[in-house]
């Protein structure tokens, strides 16, 4: 059986990263000893660890992350788990090529949590949040040429302005995106204060009398992070390509945080259950109870969603 949230919460090893709905992965994923788990984005190992002790000696755990960081540190936290694991830095929209090259044909599980990890928040110099002043970057592979600082001192005002609506239904993109657009003519924008104070004075607040409230430049910062890293993108490859690297009676399990993410993985789990693929077996998207709320606050707006496999005409 799965370890306890509550356990992992005050252990040591996972302080700042308690994965989010373990209770609930555990009962609806129910990794069996001696199977094929595939954990799309490791991060810094929580729902892996949980899945390495399910699986016994004679499973295999396929990890898999674009940044390097969330690798090594995945990797020292799985060491000793009983399972074999290997850990790949890699996209999960490339997991039809991982496999191939790993020569595995069908697996018993699938995992996607799309929540951005708690130290690439932390990290100032990472340029995912307002928090801490950083270089406005936001790329989880390093590796990638295009920052966030590039889009917002690159793009036309109604390309900004578009893509701030579309990844994250700010009402207010159109006002944002053409003062983006005014101030960066004074000098670029290369810091994650300097764009969040652009945001705000769009919107007419101080992000300082908002302190106990949303910052106003959370939306804006998401939909830059989103592009930057063609998550959605990513994410509509991945959701093409499980059901023929699932095995029969093989679990898809995703949890999202809003909308943007939740709303393609509805619709293809649905798309694939009418088409015989797919056995929902979350009619609703899972949320965590008030306890983990409460103890975990990145818990508060997660959603699981998991299909299991039927037996098709391949």
């Amino acid at each position: 059986m799965l370890q306890d949230w509550r356990t992992l919460h005050v252990d040591q090893e996972f302080v700042g990263h308690t994965p989010v709905l373990p209770q609930q992965v555990a009962r609806l994923i129910s990794v069996s000893s001696g199977e094929t788990v595939v954990d799309t984005t490791v991060g810094l190992g929580g729902h892996s660890s949980l899945f390495a002790t399910a699986l016994g000696n004679d499973g295999r755990l396929i990890a898999l992350d674009v940044d390097p960081a969330n690798l090594a540190e995945a990797e020292r936290r799985l060491a000793g788990q009983p399972c074999r694991i290997q850990l790949i830095q890699s996209n999960f929209a490339c997991l039809r090529d991982v496999l191939a090259d790993l020569g595995v044909d069908r697996v018993d599980v699938v995992f996607a949590d799309l929540g951005v990890s708690s130290t690439q928040l932390d990290e100032s110099d990472r340029g995912f949040s307002f928090l801490r002043d950083g270089p406005l970057d936001m790329r989880m592979d390093p590796s990638l040429e295009t920052s966030a600082a590039d889009l917002v001192n690159r793009m036309k005002e109604k390309e900004l302005g578009d893509l701030i609506y579309r990844n994250s239904q700010e009402r207010a993109s159109r006002r944002i995106a053409r003062l983006i657009c005014l101030r960066r003519k004074e000098g670029r924008i290369t810091t994650t204060d300097r764009l969040a104070r652009i945001v705000a004075e769009a919107l007419g607040v101080s992000p300082e009398s908002r302190r106990h409230k949303i910052h106003p430049a959370t939306r804006t910062f998401q939909a830059l992070r989103i592009a930057v890293n063609d998550e959605i993108g990513a994410l509509g490859k991945l959701l093409d390509t499980v059901p023929d690297l699932l095995s029969l009676g093989g679990r898809f399990g995703v949890i999202s945080f809003h909308s943007i993410e939740d709303r393609p993985v509805k619709l293809a789990f649905r798309k694939g259950a009418s088409e015989g693929k797919y056995e929902i077996l979350t009619k609703k998207p899972v949320a965590a109870e008030e306890d983990e709320r409460l103890a975990n606050p990145r818990s508060r707006s997660a959603k699981l969603r998991v299909v299991r496999r039927l037996p098709d005409a391949r």
